[in-house]
């Protein structure tokens, strides 16, 4: 997969990067560089930035002088998260619980990325969520359904890790018949909490979402690929999760006759 950066406009670029399943598959990853309206500029998530990417975020930064934070918003993410605040180490860092337990020794910020603080932080160009009814981080680390979702406000394009995906098939294929899909991460029924309410309590999490965030116009994953430009269109993405989340609705239902 190439590592590039894609330039989304109003001041919001995603960075593709790779990340190999069992050092084989290339699923990619990512990592998102928002400029927020006071002129400083904030990552979402950490990759370690080949030279070219490096260079792009020198020249938009000053050199990474006007980078204030790096905002790790996936607990299971933690591959790069060294790398990152080895070469920006004037920024604020922030990450989840996980984050925190997993690099005691780094200078973490006391706000956690999916505590409401940190959000409200942020409020005048970044909206977070985080999903309800599921576990934020799970016993098993195989699961890595849930992060912190982010909607960056002047480009109206959503950040998200894992929870949503992605996939653009080859155009043979979409030649064919068969669809690009945006779709929940497979692993929610393992990942909802064996109690009773989970299931409505994502469904509802999922219904707010998609009426609060219903202007987003992009959606940039780290697994897979983006939702850019023409494929999504201003109502489309909205349509798209309430499409992806009628599609598990089985899996909800499921999980409802067993724990109520």
């Amino acid at each position: 997969m190439s590592c590039g950066i894609i330039d989304i406009g109003e001041g919001f670029w995603n960075l593709r990067g790779s990340f190999r399943v069992a050092g084989l598959v290339d699923i990619g990853t990512h990592v998102s560089l928002v400029r927020r309206g006071n002129g400083k500029f904030v990552f979402l998530d950490s990759y370690t930035l080949d030279d070219a990417q490096a260079q792009a975020v020198d020249e938009l930064t000053a050199g990474g002088r006007k980078i204030e934070a790096i905002l790790n918003l996936h607990p299971f993410h933690t591959v790069h998260v060294r790398a990152m605040h080895e070469r920006y180490p004037k920024a604020k860092l922030f990450g989840t619980q996980r984050h925190q337990t997993r690099f005691p020794e780094l200078p973490w910020e006391d706000l956690r990325c999916e505590q409401p603080k940190l959000h409200a932080r942020y409020r005048d160009d970044l909206q977070f969520t985080v999903p309800r009814g599921v576990d934020f981080i799970s016993a098993n680390d195989n699961i890595h359904f849930s992060s912190v979702l982010a909607l960056h406000l002047a480009s109206q394009t959503i950040h998200v890790d894992d929870t949503l995906m992605y996939i653009r098939l080859p155009a043979l294929l979409r030649w064919v018949g068969l669809p690009d899909a945006l779709s929940f991460h497979p692993t929610l029924g393992q990942a909802l909490e064996r109690r009773a309410g989970a299931a409505q309590d994502f469904r509802s999490w999922a219904e707010e979402l998609i009426a609060r965030w219903s202007g987003a116009r992009q959606l940039c994953a780290a697994h897979t690929t983006n939702l850019l430009g023409k494929k999504a269109g201003t109502a489309q993405v909205a349509a798209r999760i309430a499409k992806a989340l009628r599609r598990v609705e089985p899996t909800l239902q499921a999980h409802q006759r067993r724990f109520g």
